[in-house]
């Protein structure tokens, strides 16, 4: 089995995670709530929670945040995003795996721009379950099949 490029960004770009998510995780601000939605996706894949509370705007963040090492988030897929003035939106799907179950996350979020950073407003998360089949595709994106990529976890 081919095992991912540890130095890979998770949010999919492709790119390297010094130069994708990880300078946002740095303090760089984001530029486009796209950018910031995808720095947050992987930050909690890398357990950011600090990160993850700094973006998320104050009126309505939580006091905190939680460790969940049962969820092992494995692929994000931007649908829609875009901006106006202000405000941003991004439309994602995130796919996780909680012990053998697997979900799907949809999310149609909110953002918004204040003194030129970008902060997480809210969204309308959906949680659907999948049962990936052994000869189906694998959630995880890899276009292997699920029994010879994750299926064997």
């Amino acid at each position: 089995m081919t095992q991912p490029d540890p130095t890979a960004c998770p949010c999919g770009s492709g790119r390297p995670l010094a130069s994708c998510c990880g300078r946002y995780h740095a303090g760089e601000p984001a530029p486009t709530p796209e950018a910031l939605m995808r720095s947050r996706y992987s930050a909690f894949v890398l357990d950011l929670a600090d990160y993850l509370l700094a973006t998320w705007h104050p009126s309505t963040r939580p006091a905190s945040l939680d460790p969940d090492p049962a969820t092992v988030w494995k692929r994000l897929e931007v649908l829609e995003s875009g901006e106006e003035d202000e405000r941003g939106r991004v439309h994602f799907r995130a796919t996780c795996r909680e012990g053998r179950r697997w979900s799907v996350l949809e999310e149609s979020s909110r953002f918004v721009r204040e003194a030129g950073r970008w902060f997480y407003l809210d969204g309308n998360p959906a949680v659907h379950r999948l049962k990936p089949g052994r000869n189906a595709p694998c959630p995880c994106g890899s276009g292997r099949k699920f029994k010879a990529c994750c299926g064997l976890a």
